[in-house]
């Protein structure tokens, strides 16, 4: 994917709208890419920073942007843990059922 596909995506982004693959590569993407990491504050600022001084509140945009990439990484890993635990858990079911297999027929 090139940078504007990416660029597409950031809207969806800051709505939470990402589904796990989408998110797993955005902040890949996001870590090593100085551009779209600008355009990403930009946009973060115009959905977030203008609804935030409307309401009259508050608003430090680039430590909540920091926030928002770090929960999402949380969220990646968090998926990709239970990822695997799943799969070794298949393993160990597969293991188990040929082990069980073998010494039916021995």
């Amino acid at each position: 994917m090139d940078c504007r596909e990416f660029e597409r995506m950031i809207p969806d982004f800051i709505a939470k709208r990402l589904d796990y693959p989408a998110l797993k590569r955005f902040c890949a993407h996001m870590e090593h890419c100085g551009e779209c990491r600008e355009e990403l504050s930009i946009q973060f600022l115009v959905a977030e920073g203008i609804q935030r001084l409307e309401d009259g509140r508050a608003f430090d945009f680039q430590k909540e942007l920091d926030m928002r990439l770090e929960e999402s990484r949380k969220k990646v890993r968090f998926h990709t843990g239970m990822m695997r635990l799943g799969l070794m858990m298949e393993i160990a079911a597969v293991g188990l059922l040929a082990g069980i297999i073998v010494w039916i027929l021995l």
